[in-house]
């Protein structure tokens, strides 16, 4: 077992490599660079960076261990999220790109009022805070067994120094640098998965007709699931990938804001095209990677973690040797920092944008206060992560979309009605509509549970809650030529 020292080293040298990327990206920049990075990335480097982004410590770590609970049924998720990029390729990006945004909210201040596009806003940064926060504890904990708990440094201590780098290396230029830095963690993470596998099917003695057998015949490398009531059913799966694919990726800053640093619509779009088909095939490398694992510990006769995400961290930092050890430290060091730094910088540019309108302020004054703000939202993370970290007790990759099936939902639901319903909603109730569409989801989720021998619900979460938002939201609204007959009788009374 490789020694904590030398690992440590290692995430150092991974940290100073960062910082130059930082200062490579920082030389030259323009007053909007932190929130849209002159616009000048390459496309390709954006749909490579973004799959680092994309996957995080969730992928990186409890893919792979879920694959003893769930087979490949994962991938049937995934392939609802390719088909969601293709129809944010395809009918978003070409919109945001029209608007000319910095804050993608900004788009619903004409139809929702500034109350649905701050409450729009709001929800993200909640949403966003949420899931940045599982995901960052997740890769962080990692660290903190292997490293930081060997030499003496707390949990709280780990988490609070990887906030600090992050920060230091995207505070001056934003998006610019997460672009670029977001690129070197995706060779990594891809890098430690692939090299993994050529490492296990070694140790195996699989040679290249063994392997395939093993992804043909092996229970675990099943990917569809057609029992309704499953919560791995292909259709509640699918679905569900298309709907928090959009929402958490086609209506989130934090996706969004990466491909408007793209020069074009155009290439933006390609951008996104080429990435949703990247992304398929580097999640089924972390679930051929889990299968492998499994594999493995059968073999070799190992006991299995009390949790699956526990799994892979097991494995390599114990029984496969030294490059495997540095591989997986590198790797989650990776997830680690590329889920954070692009959830602070939309944190960021969301609140600035759209709640302190500062990019309509002089240059040194928005510096000061987006510091400030960013700094904020490293702190804030901090002490969801403590909080977290206290209370565990279920697979963070379900915590994260579960959370995300109740917080998205309203934010799609405010999307879709703004974009395909031709009515006037009231608007002082748009807050209290998209607060109540969770609690009911929720009660739903309990009721049909009781009532249908056991239904379980899984990531259709975000469905039912886009739904009852759009449905309430049509609910309390006007027609629209009943607004204007208003307008015209009363002009000031509608903006």
């Amino acid at each position: 077992m490789i020694s904590p020292i030398v690992l440590l080293l290692i995430v150092v040298a991974y940290f100073f490599a960062l910082l130059f990327v930082a200062w490579l990206t920082g030389r030259d920049n323009q007053q909007h660079t932190f929130y849209h990075g002159d616009r000048k990335s390459p496309w390709f480097v954006v749909a490579f960076g973004m799959i680092g982004t994309t996957i995080s410590g969730v992928t990186f770590i409890s893919v792979p261990g879920e694959v003893g609970n769930s087979a490949f049924h994962y991938f049937q998720f995934v392939l609802g999220n390719v088909a969601g990029y293709v129809l944010i390729a395809l009918f978003l990006l070409p919109f945001y790109y029209r608007e000319n945004v910095y804050s993608i909210y900004s788009v619903l201040e004409q139809k929702m009022g500034r109350e649905g596009y701050l409450t729009s806003s709001g929800f993200f940064i909640v949403s966003k805070v949420i899931g940045a926060s599982f995901r960052l504890f997740l890769a962080v904990l990692v660290l903190y067994l292997a490293i930081a708990s060997p030499l003496g440094l707390s949990f709280g201590g780990t988490v609070f120094l990887c906030l600090l780098l992050i920060w230091l290396y995207t505070f001056r230029s934003g998006i610019k640098t997460v672009v670029w830095s977001d690129t070197v963690q995706t060779v990594m993470l891809i890098a430690a998965a692939v090299i993994t596998i050529v490492l296990l099917l070694k140790q195996l003695s699989f040679s290249a007709t063994d392997f395939f057998s093993m992804l043909k015949s092996d229970p675990q490398t099943r990917i569809f699931d057609f029992q309704w009531q499953s919560p791995n059913n292909f259709f509640k799966q699918f679905f569900s990938g298309i709907f928090i694919t959009l929402a958490m990726n086609g209506f989130d800053q934090d996706i969004v804001q990466k491909n408007l640093t793209c020069k074009s619509g155009k290439k933006a779009r390609k951008n996104m095209l080429w990435f949703s088909v990247s992304f398929a095939i580097t999640v089924f490398l972390f679930l051929i990677l889990g299968a492998l694992l499994y594999s493995f510990v059968e073999a070799k006769g190992i006991a299995l973690p009390s949790k699956t995400d526990q799994l892979y961290p097991l494995i390599a930092l114990n029984y496969m040797g030294s490059v495997a050890s540095v591989l997986f430290i590198l790797g989650i060091s990776a997830a680690a920092f590329s889920s954070a730094d692009s959830a602070t910088t939309a944190l960021t540019t969301a609140f600035c944008i759209d709640f302190l309108k500062l990019h309509q302020r002089k240059q040194i004054v928005q510096s000061r206060v987006r510091n400030l703000v960013h700094l904020g939202f490293s702190i804030l993370i901090f002490c969801v992560i403590m909080l977290f970290y206290k209370l565990n007790n279920q697979s963070v990759v379900n915590a994260i979309f579960k959370a995300a099936g109740y917080t998205y939902g309203p934010i799609l639901g405010v999307y879709l009605f703004s974009f395909f319903v031709p009515r006037i909603p009231r608007r002082k109730l748009i807050l209290p509509i998209c607060l109540v569409a969770p609690l009911l989801t929720y009660g739903i989720t309990r009721l049909l549970f009781i009532v249908m021998d056991g239904y379980v619900f899984g990531f259709e979460l975000i469905i039912v809650s886009t739904l009852l938002t759009l449905a309430l939201l049509t609910l309390f609204s006007s027609p629209k030529n009943s607004v204007h007959k208003k307008n015209e009788s009363e002009p000031n009374s509608f903006n």
